[in-house]
């Protein structure tokens, strides 16, 4: 397992320990908390001399998605090293549904996927449901109906960074438990303390449903699509520092 140069994985070497914490355990453990008998994180040098201070081996980390994402086979030829971020990607939105223009940024695609678990959430929330919804998360709409507040999102998100990382939580949250029994352990900025109680709320029931449904075939996307979608929240949090000081 060996880090290739990603600039879309890069500012992952600006994360704290806590915010690393959920990734790292999404790569490593499954639902019942058991070590994962594909990982090969736990095993290196790095790890075992830093955890938990995870910001000392991020490297490690990242080489470890990269290598999900990618052919083992083919990984040996290219002395170890997995696929760039940008194709882990593609192919979660690809296995999810969502969509991904080839000349699209990865920023694009990462909120074309969380838009797509939460298109699927929203449908199966009652109209007080979505009152609630849109009350929690300041969105500028007057109609109740799952189309309306998927329209809201959509544009809030690309204009409002806060709006962005709620929804990355709520979604982040809602694929931790399903895949790891419980919802994401690190703090938040007190702006958007209040959105843990959408977590534990329809919404967050909603898109825990939505992930416990998806067919996944290959135990590579039972890690690469929750770890993708952990770093698309870490990656909001990050833009969204500015504006929640």
């Amino acid at each position: 397992m060996a880090y290739r140069d990603d600039n879309d994985l890069a500012f992952l070497a600006h994360c704290s320990d806590d915010e690393l914490s959920a990734l790292l355990e999404t790569l490593i453990t499954d639902k019942d908390g058991e070590v994962r008998y594909t990982e090969a994180l736990t095993s290196t040098d790095e790890y075992k001399k830093f955890q938990p201070e995870h910001s000392k081996y991020w490297h490690n980390i990242t080489a470890e998605i990269q290598c999900y994402g990618a052919n083992t086979l083919a990984s040996m030829f290219r002395g170890g090293k997995g696929i760039l971020y940008r194709e882990v990607l593609t192919d979660v939105c690809k296995k999810m549904k969502a969509n991904h223009p080839n000349n699209a940024s990865v920023e694009t695609m990462e909120r074309n996927l969380l838009m797509k678990f939460f298109e699927d959430a929203v449908e199966k929330l009652s109209a007080d449901d979505l009152k609630d919804l849109i009350s929690e998360l300041g969105l500028k709409t007057t109609t109740f109906t799952s189309k309306a507040v998927v329209s809201a999102i959509q544009l809030a998100i690309r204009t409002n960074g806060i709006i962005a990382y709620k929804l990355a939580l709520i979604v982040a949250n809602g694929v931790a438990r399903a895949l790891l029994g419980h919802g994401l352990a690190f703090t938040t900025n007190i702006t958007v303390v209040r959105s843990v109680a959408v977590f534990a709320g329809p919404i967050g029931w909603a898109i825990t449903g939505v992930w416990a449904l998806t067919d996944i075939a290959g135990p590579a996307y039972r890690v690469t699509i929750p770890a993708v979608v952990q770093i698309v929240c870490l990656r909001a949090k990050a833009k969204a520092a500015n504006q929640m000081e």
